[in-house]
């Protein structure tokens, strides 16, 4: 079975999940906790991820079955199929949404250019580019999962990691 990337009506990511599971059908919508303002107030919220976009496990055969639920609009399309997402993308979503926020991480002097191996963190074992090298952070572009990740310098000797 394939991972695929569902579009959903605005603000419906957790319904259609929701309703995806009872269905039978794997449904996962990746949440974050994050802190919202009001004038008169902070507020911890979860929210999805990805605005609009799900993923669902399903055959071909029955991929169509993901339109009996309110609020999914289509799938995904990249080249005119529709888009299918490998099982370690998944897995590294999941990793990365429950590591912690910051980590200390080794970077043994890197340089502009160079490639390197990630050793720790919920990108562990993914290869990295050295794009940027600032005083106060590296940027590193993780290109099997299309992200760039920021390296921030603490103060002292050891270094945090950021996501952006």
């Amino acid at each position: 079975m394939n991972w695929y990337v569902v579009y959903t009506k605005p603000k419906w990511e957790k319904k259609v999940t929701e309703q995806l599971n009872e269905l039978g059908v794997i449904a996962y919508c990746p949440l974050i906790t994050t802190i919202r303002q009001w004038s008169d107030r902070k507020k911890k919220v979860v929210v999805p991820l990805f605005n609009s976009y799900i993923f669902v496990q399903t055959t071909d055969k029955e991929r169509n079955k993901i339109f009996e639920v309110t609020g999914a609009i289509r799938y995904l399309f990249w080249l005119g199929k529709p888009a299918i997402v490998r099982d370690s993308e998944i897995e590294a979503i999941q990793n990365w949404i429950s590591a912690p926020n910051d980590y200390e991480v080794s970077v043994d002097g890197w340089k502009k250019g160079d490639k390197v191996i990630l050793e720790s963190g919920p990108f562990v074992t993914q290869p990295a580019l050295v794009q940027e090298v600032n005083p106060n952070h590296y940027v590193l572009i993780l290109e099997s999962l299309g992200c760039v990740l920021k390296v921030q310098k603490k103060s002292g000797n050891g270094v945090t990691q950021e996501f952006s």
